[in-house]
């Protein structure tokens, strides 16, 4: 069993490294989050943490030592529920999901494919806590003269991985069995997806987030789940840990990692070993909208431009995860959303940013990689007696159908909720409502030209083809330059930006070169006309590479 478990592991283990290793682009957003997230909170601990260990190392009074036993038995259980959660999470979307089944479910009993996965799990989030816990005790004992907190605080993360990981495992299990297997819940499991990314966005934003926290850590400081934490204690200088504590920590680890193996066990083998939910008939029957749109198109555009634009629309409804990058600018606003609510209004500019959105969202939809969303089809469709002009105009009538309601919907309702006065409002709903039939034109012109064929992950478990990294860039550039340009001339602040430039010259060995605001506002006013033209340039090319495609 031993060794069987440990090649599970360290095969698990390998794959997953090579798998993060092998992606730059989440190896970039990872160490992204280590530097801006992590960076601070790192800096500020081992900036305090010398100077708590020197203050403990003095002496501690009575009420200070009880303070401290309520901070860390409280915080040890918060980290304890937020290590299941993250467990049940990675469980559901990917652990439980294990590779190549057939192989290794027959290769060796589920117990030991259980405790090897588990202990995969394990080991990773080890790789993520256990540095920093050195890290942040080894400068708290820096101050208070003493090693034993690096020892203590090793140990007390190894409680707490050892115990968090195998109920996750067991919560996140059955979670899964719901979504995937029980068939009442599975066909509906992309609306309760939605609903809980919705509320757990809302919390964080509204502040209830914080709020919930702050309960949890008052709550939880004198109930078994923070007992880990008087093994901290044993490191502080003095504090004196409770004994009862430490053997509610010693006896509840065994108790608690027993019973998570023994009902992990037999939870995975009826999940592994049960048939998916099959939710998927419906969609292969007739879909009564979209032939209702193919009638209403049937007089408007012709017979390939409309079989264009339902096909689009009918797959994307089939699969609503090929869209998920659309919604990425979305996370950027929910640091606002409380500031929001609490106002009770929306600031003008976030009036006009969301505006914004809505028209790059209309572009990205359909036509931001016309050739590679095609797929497996793309020979058939570009030796077919489709034109480059049908296809090209199909996508762009399927984006424009879907974003230019939502634009009027979005102008008019952030208009009236926002300062903005009658007259610019006006002007936002126009604008917005234009730009959502402009922007699918530009895309499909920078789409073709740097199409994506090959899928990538849009989660741990879920493939989909999405437009290239540089076509995002180009087409995003393409929409944020002549909207920066119109602002600048609104606002009438060339004179303003000659002004600020040429104080920042004067700090640099330029400080002689002088850029008139003359130049800044032809700049702009180039810039403004070529963001207007480019959709008609980028249609063109569209049309013609289309035409001229050629299968390699």
């Amino acid at each position: 069993m031993v060794h069987a478990t440990a090649s599970i592991t360290r095969t698990e283990l390998r794959r997953t490294i090579r798998a993060v290793a092998g992606n730059r682009t989440k190896l970039l957003l990872m160490v992204a989050v280590a530097v801006f997230m992590l960076g601070p909170v790192t800096a500020i601990g081992l900036l305090f943490l010398p100077r708590l260990g020197e203050a403990a190392a003095n002496g501690i009074t009575a009420d200070t030592a009880g303070t401290v036993t309520n901070v860390v038995t409280g915080g040890t259980a918060v980290i304890w529920l937020f290590l299941v959660i993250m467990t049940a999470m990675r469980t559901v979307t990917t652990v439980a999901d294990v590779d190549e089944p057939a192989f290794l479910l027959l290769s060796t009993t589920v117990r030991n494919a259980v405790v090897g996965v588990i202990a995969t799990e394990l080991m990773l989030f080890a790789i993520w806590v256990l540095p920093v816990t050195v890290l942040f005790a080894s400068a708290f004992a820096y101050g208070a003269g003493t090693a034993l907190p690096v020892i203590v605080a090793t140990v007390l993360i190894g409680l707490v991985l050892v115990t968090a990981v195998p109920v996750g495992f067991v919560v996140g299990i059955w979670i899964r069995h719901l979504i995937t297997v029980y068939e009442p819940v599975a066909r509906y499991r992309t609306l309760l997806f939605a609903v809980f990314w919705l509320v757990y966005f809302g919390v964080i934003a509204t502040g209830g987030f914080n709020t919930v926290l702050q309960t949890l850590f008052t709550t939880l400081q004198s109930s078994p789940l923070g007992w880990p934490g008087h093994v901290l204690l044993l490191g502080i200088p003095g504090v004196e840990p409770s004994a009862m504590g430490l053997g509610g920590a010693t006896v509840g680890t065994v108790v608690v990692v027993g019973l998570a193996v023994a009902v992990a066990v037999p939870s995975a083998r009826i999940h592994w070993f049960s048939d998916p939910a099959r939710t998927e008939d419906e969609e292969v029957e007739a879909e009564p909208s979209s032939d209702r749109l193919a009638g209403l198109l049937s007089g408007a555009v012709s017979s390939p431009v409309r079989t264009v634009t339902v096909t689009a629309i009918r797959r994307t409804k089939r699969a609503p995860i090929r869209l998920a990058y659309a919604a990425y600018p979305l996370f950027g606003a929910i640091g606002f959303a409380q500031q929001i609510i609490e106002s009770g209004t929306i600031p003008s500019f976030m009036a006009v940013a969301f505006c914004l959105y809505v028209i790059w969202a209309a572009g990205v939809l359909f036509t931001l990689n016309p050739l590679g969303d095609l797929g497996p089809a793309l020979p058939a469709v570009v030796t077919s007696t489709l034109t480059g002009r049908q296809a090209i105009r199909g996508r762009m009538l399927a984006g424009s159908l879907v974003s230019v309601p939502l634009a009027l919907v979005v102008s008019i309702a952030f208009g009236v909720v926002s300062p903005l006065s009658l007259e610019q409002t006006a002007a936002l709903v126009v604008g917005t409502t234009a730009g959502a039939v402009a922007t699918p034109a530009l895309a499909s012109g920078i789409g073709t030209a740097f199409p994506r064929f090959g899928s990538v992950k849009v989660t741990n478990n879920r493939e989909a083809v999405m437009p290239s990294k540089t076509a995002f860039l180009v087409y995003t550039l393409g929409i944020l330059l002549p909207a920066v340009a119109g602002l600048v001339l609104y606002l009438e602040a060339p004179e303003l930006i000659a002004g600020l430039l040429s104080s920042l010259s004067a700090l640099t060995p330029l400080s002689e070169v002088v850029v008139p605001a003359r130049a800044i506002t032809v700049g702009a006013w180039t810039v403004l006309i070529g963001g207007l033209i480019a959709p008609f340039v980028s249609y063109r090319y569209a049309i013609e590479r289309f035409d001229w495609y050629a299968l390699e």
